[in-house]
């Protein structure tokens, strides 16, 4: 279970007064919940999710997972977490080039020692619509491929959380609904919590709840709907 706690992160611009990035958010998820997280660029979404990975540390309020703050922990311990109990999908592009696409996907899987990677990470690949890309070299897939590879090795661990920051972004129409509906499935089926920061709305169709980032803060989302023609 994620629980957050009057959690508060203001950053310090040019002298004037701070930015409210999150201003106050408690936020409790359970195992198999998915939430979804709107704003624009800029509202704060990205830095609620670093807060989440202990990337960053709030100036109040505390994170739990499982019981354990983040806050407290030891660089030894955030690392760890971060490997191993955390699947992170940005919008940065950290796959390795002149790779083939599924040891890319391994990644996770190496670095915990886990035998037959390829073999564990293939059905994932291939439920993510790339079972004929396994082998291409990554800069030769699209950058909707690249980014389903990247959300292949963010879930290839099983792991207890998963951060999505735009995880749709360079998805065509149909390829996003696919997405969200794996990462609706997979977390039903692994039990695992799931926060989804995006702007697309989409994604609240997916979601067991949907929130709003607004002035650093969470209020229930709305659905914008255009205004009936006269």
């Amino acid at each position: 279970m994620l629980k957050l706690e009057h959690v508060v992160k203001h950053y310090e611009v040019g002298g004037g007064d701070p930015i409210r990035a999150i201003d106050g958010v408690s936020l409790t998820v359970a195992a198999g919940e998915l939430v979804v997280i709107f704003g624009p660029s800029g509202s704060g979404k990205t830095t609620l999710l670093e807060l989440i990975s202990g990337v960053r540390s709030p100036d109040a309020g505390r994170i739990f997972v499982d019981g354990r703050n983040v806050g407290t922990m030891s660089r030894r311990e955030a690392d760890a977490y971060r490997l191993r109990e955390l699947g992170i999908v940005d919008q940065a592009d950290t796959l390795f080039p002149g790779d083939r696409a599924i040891r890319n996907a391994c990644l996770k899987l190496w670095l915990t020692n886990r035998r037959n990677a390829e073999a564990v990470v293939e059905p994932l690949l291939v439920r993510l619509g790339l079972g004929d890309r396994l082998n291409h070299p990554t800069e030769l897939l699209s950058m909707g491929e690249r980014q389903r590879l990247s959300i292949a090795r963010a879930l290839a661990l099983a792991p207890k959380i998963v951060l999505a920051d735009e995880p749709t972004a360079n998805l065509d129409s149909r390829r996003t609904t696919e997405v969200l509906a794996l990462l609706r499935e997979l977390c039903s089926e692994r039990g695992t919590v799931t926060i989804l920061a995006t702007h697309d709305e989409k994604a609240a169709a997916f979601a067991d709840r949907a929130y709003e980032l607004h002035e650093g803060r969470l209020r229930p989302f709305i659905a914008h709907r255009e205004a009936d023609s006269c």
